[in-house]
């Protein structure tokens, strides 16, 4: 039997200074680090679950708790057991779950036993794909959630793109693994022309396949070496047994174009290694990049040949593409027809706000706001 553990309020080293703009969750927080920081539990080890069933407790068995607090959607609990002690954090529908123990083995059990059961994964819907969005948080360093995001097939949405562009997207839809030669996925056009929704397609297309990730930090990605390393070796959602990756970053304008060494340092460097140098060796990883840059822009060596899987120029339907897709004609097209967006936004009779066009200003006086 283990000694009595001392209760956590009396194994705090430090002393803890609470004032009004401190929760009750906060101090559960402190009061969970104390056997940890006098070394009495010296090894931690946690899980986190994107969704938790509604009726799960994440208390495993024999768990005595000892604080227990809910600020609006986000509730601490405080509980322990024999040589261990154990955190639960939640928030909405996820949570965090930490446990300090006298052994790393102990820390580990208790973890799984805390939250065996208790994911709870939607139902799948066939229209809906699996994409995990990764970022880094304040409190927890790189992290990952994962969403169910809606998309059509490709047979659906190929009309919403001019002819070379679905002719290429073509190829690009049917792409198998071993199909596979270059590490880079790269998509560049003007803004509207619907880049992130043929991601979306693509994402349903190889979900049997690839596993399919957005960052929504990119700039600080290439930027920090420990968040790098833990999106291009970590292992998520079966990738361990063959499956591949896509890493998507959106608007990477500046880190591709022609200047990007000079502005952006090592990220550039970075990317490239990813896709065909050491760090991309042996992991089945792909990266997709958006840019609304022209191809004349961008850095030679994003575009050399060999790098890229494929390379394609979005741009906008023609004037008789678009009037097939309107199944009208409209006043507001005009002769060198229009993009994805701007017939979105036919279709519902919108249009954006502008500031009337002046007598005697700019020939540019037309500013959307």
């Amino acid at each position: 039997m283990s000694a009595t553990p001392v209760d956590p309020l009396h194994a705090l080293p430090i002393r803890l200074n609470i004032d009004d703009s401190d929760s009750p969750s906060d101090v559960v927080d402190a009061l969970f680090l104390g056997r940890f920081a006098t070394g009495e539990q010296p090894y931690a080890h946690s899980a986190s679950l994107d969704r938790v069933k509604p009726r799960a407790t994440l208390l495993p068995p024999r768990a005595t708790v000892l604080r227990a607090a809910r600020d609006g959607d986000r509730s601490a609990t405080l509980a322990e057991g024999d040589g261990w002690t154990l955190l639960i954090s939640r928030w909405n529908r996820g949570a965090d779950v930490t446990v300090t123990a006298v052994t790393a083995e102990l820390a580990e059990k208790v973890v799984g036993q805390a939250t065996d059961g208790a994911a709870d994964e939607p139902e799948p819907q066939p229209e809906n794909v699996t994409m995990g969005f990764w970022y880094v948080s304040p409190r927890r360093g790189p992290h990952r959630t994962t969403r169910q995001i809606s998309a059509g097939t490709w047979d659906e949405v190929r009309s919403n793109y001019t002819a070379p562009v679905a002719d290429a997207m073509d190829g690009l839809m049917k792409t198998t693994p071993e199909d596979i030669a270059g590490r880079l996925l790269l998509l560049h056009g003007p803004p509207g022309t619907g880049k992130t929704s043929a991601l979306r397609t693509l994402a349903r297309s190889w979900r049997d396949w690839c596993q399919v990730d957005c960052v929504l930090d990119p700039e600080r990605l290439f930027s920090d070496v420990g968040y790098l390393m833990d999106i291009a070796i970590g292992e998520d959602d079966g990738t361990a047994k063959g499956r591949w990756r896509l890493l998507l970053l959106e608007d990477c304008d500046e880190l591709i174009r022609g200047e990007a060494k000079h502005t952006a340092g090592q990220a550039l460097s970075r990317l490239l290694n990813l896709t065909d140098g050491l760090l991309g060796q042996g992991r089945n990883v792909l990266v997709g990049v958006t840019t609304n840059e022209d191809l004349e822009r961008l850095h030679p060596a994003v575009v050399r040949p060999g790098r890229c899987l494929a390379r394609i120029e979005v741009g906008p339907l023609t004037r008789a593409e678009s009037v097939n897709w309107l199944g009208r004609t409209d006043e507001g097209l005009g002769r060198d027809g229009a993009t994805l967006a701007e017939l979105y936004a036919l279709r519902r009779g919108t249009a954006p706000t502008s500031v009337p066009e002046q007598r005697g200003a700019d020939a540019d006086g037309g500013l959307y706001l």
